[in-house]
């Protein structure tokens, strides 16, 4: 199975792999971008959520960062952010060298790396 039809799936599931050839990527995946005032360049890896919710995932990372120094922290922070503003259940992984493989709702999951850390956020539940 492709990864177009996993996503397609009834559970949706999204493998993530440095590759991206053939993941549906949205406008702000094809370059990298800075963020606003901040100076941190960031890179929409895979997304399938709306830009405007997208561009929200990326300034409250920023502001995650800016606050934190620890990785859990900062995963705690966007998570916190996501459920207060979009409802429950958000997780949200943050780090430099992670594999995962998750099921998420339709239109709610975003991987990106802020400089050198990679976040995974995505609602299930």
């Amino acid at each position: 199975m492709s990864t177009e039809d996993a996503k397609k799936s009834v559970t949706g599931a999204t493998v993530i792999k440095p590759s991206s050839d053939d993941r549906k990527q949205s406008a702000a995946a094809t370059a990298a971008a800075t963020g606003p005032a901040s100076g941190k360049r960031f890179i929409i890896k895979s997304a399938d959520m709306k830009e405007d919710m997208q561009k929200e995932a990326v300034d409250i990372a920023i502001a995650a960062f800016d606050k934190h120094n620890v990785e859990k922290d900062v995963a705690e922070h966007i998570k916190k952010e996501f459920d207060k503003k979009h409802g429950p259940t958000w997780h949200c992984i943050v780090g430099r060298n992670f594999g995962s493989y998750v099921t998420h709702e339709t239109n709610h999951f975003v991987y990106f790396y802020l400089d050198q850390k990679a976040v995974l956020l995505f609602k299930s539940g």
